[in-house]
């Protein structure tokens, strides 16, 4: 039987860690504003004939409507840094690469969008990668 209070050993985050911590939160915050141009463009705030829901083609509903509701879910589990959160802006960014790779004359070319995604994706890949590595070496 333990007499005192229990303490329990707890491993300080490494540099690793904490910088994944920081792109988990930095990556919320743009899915979060990616999540509310969607929703801009479903509910017609944007000036165009075209950027209404009722009034966009039936591609840009189906593509619409899904990342309005993933961008900003996205944003909240990568905000908890859950371990759903990447999943969902995999998914996310999946879909925008589809889109503006795939169909650039049905969604338009925005290479701004598709950089990005591979962008935050390879310094994701590295970050677990390095922390990987680094739980195998103290292991």
């Amino acid at each position: 039987m333990i007499a005192g209070p229990a303490r329990i050993a707890v491993a300080a985050p490494t540099l690793a860690e904490r910088a994944l911590a920081f792109l988990h939160r930095l990556v919320a915050v743009y899915c979060l504003l990616f999540g509310i141009l969607y929703w801009i463009r479903l509910i017609g705030l944007n000036d165009g004939v075209t950027w209404r829901f009722d009034t966009m083609p039936i591609y840009w509903q189906a593509a619409g409507v899904v990342l309005a509701v993933f961008f900003p879910f996205a944003a909240i589990g990568l905000w908890m840094l859950a371990s759903w959160g990447p999943v969902l802006w995999l998914i996310c960014a999946i879909t925008e690469i589809v889109m503006y790779v795939g169909f650039p004359q049905v969604f338009g070319w925005r290479i701004g969008a598709v950089a990005v995604h591979f962008t935050v994706a390879a310094l994701y890949l590295i970050l677990r990668l390095v922390i990987y590595f680094q739980k195998k070496r103290l292991a």
